[in-house]
Formats: C-alpha cells, sequence, structure tokens
C-alpha cells in the first residue's frame, strides 16, 4: 500500500498527530488522528517522534514526513502540556537574528542549530546548481562602517 502524506498537524485533547494524507491506489484523501501515548511533559521529544515515526502500525503512513516535522509537533504537545500558548511554540521555531544564544539550555540550542544548518543547506549553491558561480566578487565600498569603542583605542599606538 502507498500513501502520500499531504498535511501534518496536532490534537491537543486527546494528545493526538492529525495526519492528511492520499491513498495512492484509490486517490482517496483521507485523515488518520494518531494517538501519542505515554507522552507528559517532561518526555524527549526526539525519542517520541522516532518511536512513532518506527511504530508497525503508523510506519506507512508516516514514511513522506521527516522526522523533524514530527519532532517538531511533539515539541507543540509537550509545550502545551506544561501551560504554554500555540503562538508561544510556534514562535520558538522561529529564528531571530537578535536572539541572544549564550541563554539557552542545551536542548534548545541543538534546535536551533538544527534550524540553522536546515536554513543553509536550502540557500546553499553547489557546482551542480543552474545559477552557480565560481569566482564571485562582490563590492563592499558603498556599505558604511560602524565605529566601535575599541576600534579607537590603542595601548600600542596600532
Amino acid at each position: 500500500m502507498s500513501f502520500e502524506a499531504k498535511r501534518c498537524g496536532v490534537q491537543f485533547s486527546p494528545p493526538s498527530i492529525v495526519l492528511i494524507y492520499e491513498h495512492k491506489e484509490t486517490q482517496k484523501v483521507r485523515k488518520r488522528i494518531i494517538p501519542v501515548r505515554n507522552f507528559s511533559k517532561y518526555s524527549d521529544y526526539s525519542m517520541a517522534a522516532e518511536r512513532l515515526k518506527n511504530h508497525a502500525r503508523h510506519r506507512d503512513y508516516l514514511l513522506g514526513v521527516s522526522q523533524s516535522q514530527l519532532e517538531k509537533l511533539h515539541i507543540i504537545l509537550r509545550d502545551h502540556m506544561q501551560g504554554f500558548s500555540l503562538e508561544h511554540s510556534l514562535a520558538s521555531f522561529r529564528l531571530d537574528p537578535d536572539e541572544d544564544l549564550n541563554k539557552l539550555d542545551d536542548e534548545e540550542l541543538a534546535r536551533k542549530k538544527g534550524q540553522m544548518e536546515e536554513l543553509f543547506e536550502k540557500n546553499r549553491r553547489r557546482k551542480d546548481d543552474p545559477d552557480f558561480v565560481y569566482d564571485l566578487e562582490m563590492d563592499f565600498t558603498n556599505i558604511p562602517q560602524e565605529k566601535c569603542s575599541w576600534d579607537d583605542e590603542s595601548d600600542d599606538g596600532f
């Protein structure tokens, strides 16, 4: 049997993953609600997502869903169990260039780094790309440079 995942979401009560998929043989679009069992606000989201993806009953349906997508859905469920709003959970997935990453815990820092790596790979230019330029030269003389206080002060006069 072949299934193509179209959309994924969460249901808070009871905690479940909602999957909209298309059955390839019949061309019918269906909805499958996958209960998330043994998951609490203290659970590891990556282990739960991996366990769900490898579950014999749901494996065929979740082939088209990435591990990172399932992890995001489990994070949203866990945040809801901890009392956070949906807006708070979704805001934690956005990359803010002004955010101080030194203040994050290890788990959240690893998640942000994974998002940055994913964004880098998406924007990366390879030799096989049609718009790849080998020796790209850019002129940065028109960009005004900011003065820093440590630039003015020098102990040795260099």
